[in-house]
């Protein structure tokens, strides 16, 4: 059995992008290690949602054990950096917020963790952080180092098909991705040209855990939500499949169905 790490940068990012991976690996005996690197304190939250007294983190981090619980994780850690905000705000500035980390030292902390736990396999993001938020661009530039500095065999960045979008939108079960025509540019600004994927991991048999994860990320992901409220066949169609690119590997078709194809069992 194999150990993976899913390295993310708030609380709820997990449940969107590689919940059902982490939840395929836990159901067949891989041991699943999560780590986040804030707390996601500086997220929206409607008025009156928070308990008197509650901090947003404190919410985030009792909704993110949730998700953990759903999804199967054996491990969860906190890198213990700040919430550095949406881009161009403020609070990207903030000495203490994952944006300002020193890469190297931030990676050193993740690599403890793999090296810890001996891991196989690391998570991170692409190169733009799937849409340009300064705190999963981090995550890209620190877990790529960490997985130098760990030595960890399989590094794959998890990544959004922009093409399997687009077509997605032209289709009745995606009817319900875009609202508008005038909305697709935001699509055209996700992740990567398919071109550039390695690994396409099939999740449809866990989509109840997946969604179940992001229901507890209630905070963040209300029902009303253009996550939730979807009708099923969307939902099925938009997260059926989490898409990764294996650092040092040549795009192949068709896709490897794994982060474990090449093997190790």
């Amino acid at each position: 059995m194999a150990t993976a790490v899913f390295f993310h940068a708030h609380p709820d990012d997990e449940a969107i992008a590689t919940a059902g991976t982490m939840a395929r690996m836990a159901a067949d005996g891989h041991r699943v290690v999560l780590v986040t690197a804030t707390r996601g304190e500086l997220g929206e939250v409607p008025d009156g949602f928070l308990d008197p007294g509650e901090t947003l983190a404190e919410r985030r981090t009792h909704e993110l054990a949730a998700a953990c619980t759903v999804l199967g994780v054996a491990r969860h850690e906190f890198l213990g950096y700040g919430d550095s905000g949406m881009e161009g705000l403020d609070t990207n500035n903030d000495p203490g917020c994952f944006w300002q980390a020193d890469v190297e030292e931030a990676a050193r902390r993740l690599a403890a963790v793999l090296e810890e736990e001996g891991a196989e396999i690391l998570t991170a993001y692409d190169e733009r952080g799937n849409y340009g938020h300064p705190d999963h661009i981090q995550v890209h530039r620190v877990g790529l180092r960490a997985g130098e500095l760990a030595g960890t065999p399989r590094v794959f960045m998890a990544t959004i098909n922009r093409d399997y979008l687009l077509r997605l939108a032209d289709t009745a079960e995606g009817a319900a991705l875009l609202d508008t025509e005038g909305e697709r540019p935001a699509v055209d600004n996700l992740g990567v040209a398919e071109e550039r994927i390695t690994t396409a991991v099939d999740v449809s048999a866990v989509l109840d855990q997946k969604r179940r994860a992001m229901e507890a990320h209630a905070s963040q992901i209300s029902e009303t939500s253009f996550f939730l409220s979807m009708p099923a066949e969307a939902f099925d169609a938009v997260w059926g499949i989490e898409w990764y690119i294996r650092v040092g590997a040549e795009a192949t078709r068709p896709f490897d169905g794994s982060l474990l194809a090449d093997g190790t069992g």
